[in-house]
């Protein structure tokens, strides 16, 4: 595929990623477990973030493939732990995708109450067809309407906290009132509230997936990440500062459009409008950066032989892998008519921790096998690795169990399907007429390529 995103489009995309309409519906979360203290679980949730991503900006400095954590993973653990990350990030990525065209039709109601059941289904249709066509014609165009689109979603945010920051000066009695007591609740609820919040901050490991499609990606992937990660979590925790402040933490709690009600407060029904419409495009930008990225991954397990073949098909004029694209849009469009919201999170927490657990411990020997790229203290990637663990253990029951038979369901899939690949593949050597001996076989823990080992070194000895 064409290389055409540069520094701008990268950080654009880490910011488009992340910031959706999570920040919108993830300030209410924090508050109803610690009350105004919800503050520092979003500078702790932030450095946690901060660490995991920075192991990917090492990984992806090293080996700048394709494919993301599916990349490290299988290069560091081989084929089938590769394909499992690679089937986790899949599940997260596309459950993740299938939340926002629900978050847009709650939102848009804000403005249509009174929608019906048909309206809303073909709404969801709309916004999901918009978005595919714009991946569609090229990475270019893609990376340019998430840079568009990072800018609009921001601003109304932005303009939101600098006015707060104002209502702050003009009636400090006001926030004080409002963080008194810091933490009324205790700190009992934090681990939750984290794992909550910790959402807010996920999606920086989609940018690494595009990498055949970023300039010089070697240096501008960790640079993109690094800046796009402070950038997202100064905005984060500053944000929420403002928010606490104007609004009394038990509605807080219980309110299903936090921004619009602190705008509400800061700036009257302009205010609540203004920040439903960034809601709204915050929702976009966030689809339209998954969408370009998550689209990757199929391409890359099927470019290795552990996806069927055409999931790697790529436009002959326009570069995009237009099959995985089209695919991707339409499962998460189903997911998106049939699921609820809370369901599709359920679906992409855990199963990303997964990912983010594999990628940290994948730092040590990926830093061993190759030189160069961009090093991190020992330190980081153990600290990666403890906060990945730790917040496996605090999601609720249902996510671990629901996360776990997700993942063991990938297993019965790589099994099938990737035997049945090799023969294929070695049929096709045979056809046409090459040295499939002198061929690397890289599925070892499956028969035929042992016994195929077998057969050339038996020749060799000959």
């Amino acid at each position: 595929m064409k290389r055409e995103l540069g520094l701008f489009d990268v950080v654009s995309l880490v910011i488009g990623t992340i910031v959706g309409a999570d920040i919108y519906i993830a300030a209410a979360f924090g508050a109803g477990y610690l009350g105004p203290a919800s503050v520092l679980a979003w500078i702790l949730a932030g450095l946690m973030a901060i660490t995991i991503a920075l192991c990917f900006a090492e990984c992806s400095s090293l080996v700048p493939k394709v494919g993301g954590p599916y990349a490290y993973a299988k290069d560091v653990f081989g084929d089938f732990v590769g394909f499992l990350v690679g089937w986790s990030l899949l599940i997260a990525a596309w459950s993740a995708i299938a939340v926002f065209p629900l978050a847009f039709v709650s939102y848009l109601k804000f403005f249509f109450p009174y929608m019906s059941s048909t309206v809303q289904i073909f709404v969801k249709i709309l916004f999901v067809l918009f978005l595919t066509v714009v991946n569609y014609f090229g990475v270019r165009g893609a990376g340019k309407a998430n840079d568009i689109l990072t800018i609009l979603k921001i601003a109304p945010i932005l303009v939101f906290t600098i006015a707060g920051i104002i209502y702050f000066i003009l009636k400090p009695s006001i926030f004080i009132s409002n963080f008194t007591p810091l933490a009324p609740l205790g700190f009992a609820g934090l681990g939750s509230a984290l794992v909550l919040i910790f959402w807010a901050y996920v999606g920086f490991e989609l940018v690494t997936v595009p990498s055949d499609e970023i300039i010089d990606s070697k240096k501008t992937i960790p640079l993109a990440i690094v800046i796009g990660m402070s950038i997202i979590a100064v905005f984060y925790v500053v944000t929420n500062f403002v928010i606490v402040g104007v609004v009394p933490w038990k509605e807080l709690s219980t309110a299903p459009a936090p921004l619009a009600l602190a705008g509400f407060a800061v700036m009257g029904s302009i205010g609540a409008i203004f920040l439903t419409l960034g809601a709204l495009l915050s929702i976009s930008g966030s689809d339209e950066a998954g969408i370009l990225s998550s689209a990757r991954i199929p391409y890359a397990m099927a470019g290795d032989g552990l996806f069927p073949k055409f999931f790697s098909k790529v436009h002959p004029k326009y570069g995009t892998p237009y099959v995985a694209l089209f695919i991707q849009n339409t499962v998460t469009l189903i997911a998106a008519i049939f699921s609820n919201i809370s369901q599709l999170i359920i679906l992409s927490v855990f199963t990303l921790l997964f990912c983010y657990l594999i990628t940290s411990i994948s730092v040590f020997p990926l830093r061993n096998k190759y030189s160069g790229g961009f090093r991190l203290p020992w330190i980081i990637p153990v600290l990666a690795i403890i906060t990945c663990i730790y917040m496996m253990t605090q999601c609720a029951p249902n996510q671990i169990i629901i996360g776990s038979v997700l993942i063991a369901a990938g297993i019965p899939i790589y099994l099938i399907f990737a035997p049945r690949t090799e023969i294929k593949t070695v049929k096709k050597d045979i056809k046409l007429g090459q040295d499939f001996f002198s061929k690397q076989v890289r599925f070892e823990e499956i028969g035929l390529a042992n016994f195929l080992r077998q057969i050339r070194k038996l020749i060799k000895k000959i």
